[in-house]
């Protein structure tokens, strides 16, 4: 494998290889891979084939963000917030799409569903404590510091 490579192969011929859409953008869209369309009912979610897999390098994973046009025109976002593609997993990339509007919504083969950010990731050592160093925060949390 090389270093800054991600290798895609296609697990249904007529899979749409994922692309930037522009020179800036920090993530490739990942398009549905159907043989007929899906309609997601109102508040339902589904599992979309892409039709590829993946090859990421170790110290790396692919996170599935949701595509903002989609979310916020049509309420489809993703069921998991973030879908995790793991350096070791070489199985068919499948994003879970949910449904939070009012109205049917149809997936079509070719639409893009997702959109996959390519992203380094640190493997800590664990240490079990029995304390924690203190922060003037402490235990504070769920709108301990405001909302201004």
């Amino acid at each position: 494998m090389e270093v800054n490579k991600l290798y895609i192969k296609k697990v249904n011929e007529n899979a749409v290889i994922p692309k930037y859409m522009t020179e800036g953008s920090a993530a490739m869209d990942i398009c549905a891979c159907l043989d007929g369309d899906i309609v997601i009912a109102p508040g339902k979610a589904v599992l979309v084939p892409s039709g590829l897999a993946v090859m990421i390098e170790r110290g790396f994973a692919g996170m599935l963000y949701a595509r903002s046009g989609l979310a916020a025109k049509n309420g489809i976002t993703l069921a998991n917030c973030v879908g995790v593609i793991d350096s070791d997993y070489r199985g068919e990339i499948l994003v879970a799409l949910i449904n939070l509007s009012d109205k049917d919504f149809t997936v079509t083969h070719g639409m893009r569903i997702a959109q996959l950010v390519i992203t380094p990731v640190c493997v800590p050592t664990i240490i079990v404590t029995d304390a924690l160093e203190n922060t003037a925060r402490g235990e504070g949390g769920f709108g301990s510091t405001g909302v201004k």
